[in-house]
């Protein structure tokens, strides 16, 4: 009787589990480094966030979740600038679109040393983030950036097991 409450509270305690809906809004890149005002965007970084959109797609499809098609609410989101701070925003849109969580990150550019990345899942219903990891990396290079994602995906969301 005691290992079967023992499982039952573990099983209540995992948040998300493979098969559930998940609402991917992609991933925002923040830039608040003095390099952009003189030159410009790096369309080096453009190719970075899409790389990490991609790792991140896999990843949860490899997982065996069920990533939702976004075109229904396309126009809405299109309106927002980033996903991660829209005020609830994005798990309205997930709810619309018959998913259990909103999945959304940041990309955020300090310099070209320093750079902190996060992942968080929200559950659609009430918002909250139930699973999400913060890393700082160092180097603005395809590297770090794909070391920094795949640490986050393996720490915070697929305990340890990596792709």
């Amino acid at each position: 009787m005691l290992r079967t409450a023992t499982l039952s509270l573990i099983l209540l305690a995992t948040p998300c589990v493979a098969g559930e809906k998940v609402a991917f809004f992609g991933l925002t890149l923040l830039d608040e480094s003095l390099q952009t005002q003189t030159a410009g965007a790096d369309p080096a970084e453009a190719a970075r966030l899409k790389k990490l959109d991609t790792l991140v797609r896999e990843r949860f499809a490899a997982g065996g979740y069920d990533l939702v098609d976004l075109a229904p609410v396309q126009d809405r989101l299109d309106r927002v600038v980033n996903p991660a701070k829209c005020y609830g925003c994005e798990a309205r849109m997930a709810t619309d679109l018959g998913a259990d969580y909103a999945l959304v990150g940041e990309v955020q550019k300090v310099s070209n040393l320093i750079l902190t990345m996060n992942l968080q899942l929200r559950d659609a219903t009430s918002g909250e983030t139930v699973k999400g990891r913060v890393v700082d990396i160092r180097g603005n290079t395809d590297d770090s950036w794909m070391r920094g994602m795949r640490y986050i995906l393996k720490t915070a969301f697929f305990n340890g097991e990596e792709q």
